[in-house]
């Protein structure tokens, strides 16, 4: 269910934000917007980027091969990293030869750029050492690579190179193959055990409440500048720094929803 609702979640977004009209102007306001983002953290955010993908794999390496040897658990290492690999070679067929973005019009039209690869590398990685955590660390690694993965998307958009569309849609695809590595966790010869109802019990339950508590005020902007976004978009003063906000709080509220909802899902799981 949760693989097919972010399946469900992705196809939306690129419908509205990649094929209409409507949704590639609010896309392209906020990707304009990141002007003020590009003024203000530009070195950064080029240093970040730069450093993103051999950082991501690099420490995705480290610290699931350090866990999966102090927990003796390789099948869930290849499994982790099975599904990290995955997660990248899907974004990249997706984003090279699958999908398009019609031009439709809207003034600062580029060509595809959806869904995110940098951000996609990001939270892959984050997703490997997820899977590798214990019961004990599993909510700490959840808010650990959720922010990490955050940042990462957050300085594609500062910087100039991605629409906070292709952003989210990475974070996506790289929850879906969370999915399938849960069902391989918990199905055939892959099994690590039956699942079990006491097994969130382990998890401290003051990371889900940290999470939600940082989820609820971002999901709260983002929903407002959406819609003060959507009836100035066609306008003669679209606020293209408001689209931008909304842009940034939408990447947080979606990283941070993701990895809460990963939490819970794999409570269960030994």
């Amino acid at each position: 269910m949760g693989a097919f609702a972010a399946i469900s979640l992705f196809a939306g977004l690129y419908l509205y934000f990649v094929r209409s009209r409507a949704g590639q102007t609010m896309d392209q306001l906020a990707f304009d917007g990141a002007e003020f983002g590009r003024r203000s953290v530009t070195p950064l955010a080029q240093e970040l980027l730069d450093a993103l993908p051999l950082v991501s794999v690099v420490a995705g390496l480290v610290l699931t091969g350090v866990v999966t040897i102090v927990r003796r658990n390789g099948k869930t290492l290849i499994v982790a990293f099975g599904v990290a690999l995955a997660a990248v070679l899907t974004t990249q067929l997706l984003k090279i030869a699958l999908l398009t973005r019609p031009d439709l019009g809207v003034e600062g039209y580029d060509g595809n750029s959806f869904p995110s690869g940098h951000t996609t590398v990001a939270a892959a990685s984050a997703l490997a050492v997820f899977l590798v955590a214990s019961p004990r660390t599993r909510g700490l690694a959840a808010l650990g690579g959720s922010c990490f993965a955050i940042v990462a998307g957050t300085a594609t958009l500062a910087n100039g190179w991605h629409r906070p569309s292709d952003v989210i849609a990475a974070l996506l695809v790289v929850a879906i193959w969370g999915c399938v590595a849960g069902l391989v966790l918990t199905r055939g010869p892959w099994s690590m055990g039956t699942l079990s109802l006491g097994g969130g019990k382990a998890r401290p339950p003051a990371v889900d409440r940290l999470q939600l508590r940082l989820l609820v005020p971002f999901a709260v902007v983002a929903f407002a500048a959406f819609w003060v976004t959507y009836f100035r978009a066609f306008g003669d003063t679209p606020g293209t720094l408001i689209a931008y906000i909304g842009g940034v709080t939408a990447i947080v509220a979606a990283g941070l929803g993701i990895g809460l909802t990963g939490i819970r899902l794999f409570a269960p799981l030994p």
